[in-house]
């Protein structure tokens, strides 16, 4: 199996649900992506700004999984990278399920440590009517299943280009699940 990559970069200054895709993209240490409404120290994200300006940004860079995309493709909704909101977007690694705290070092330089789940909100169907269901939905047990990528923070700042791989470092045991952030 081949080592997982980033397939896209995506950055907006502005607070808009999609992003467009770029070339490539800085990270920051402990803000984010240089250029994105989203970096900083404080939380960015305009509802928890809302409630509290001086919660801690634990959103500073999103990734999504490509795979995600094929999934509501073969759903009949049409999203490419970038769409959803995220910053990077990859491929051949099942991102959902890696613990909180995990290390991922991206290109040669850029390290970031997996903070949570992104909590998809309603913007999605504004996006395309549906698509929210297939992001956020309740299994057969019951349980809520969030699809719509991680929340990360950045360790170590570095430019992250599509074709860059992804090395993963779990954290040391007991893994903590991902949880909404």
């Amino acid at each position: 199996m081949s080592a997982p990559i980033v397939v896209a970069v995506s950055r907006d200054s502005e607070h808009r649900f999609s992003k467009p895709n770029a070339d490539e993209i800085e990270l920051i240490a402990g803000l984010g992506v240089a250029g994105d409404a989203h970096a900083g120290v404080t939380v960015q994200h305009l509802s928890r700004v809302a409630a509290d300006p001086t919660q801690p940004n634990l959103r500073q860079v999103h990734l999504i999984h490509a795979e995600l995309h094929d999934e509501v493709r073969e759903q009949g909704f049409a999203v490419a990278p970038g769409q959803l909101g995220e910053n990077i977007t990859t491929r051949g690694l099942d991102l959902l399920s890696l613990p909180r705290g995990t290390v991922l070092r991206i290109g040669p330089q850029a390290v970031v440590e997996v903070t949570g789940l992104r909590n998809p909100c309603a913007q999605i169907d504004r996006f395309e009517d549906g698509l929210l269901k297939q992001v956020v939905y309740r299994d057969d047990a019951g349980d809520l299943i969030r699809k719509a990528g991680i929340m990360s923070i950045v360790l170590a700042g570095g430019t992250v280009r599509p074709g860059d791989t992804v090395t993963v470092e779990l954290p040391a045991e007991p893994h903590l699940p991902l949880e909404r952030v």
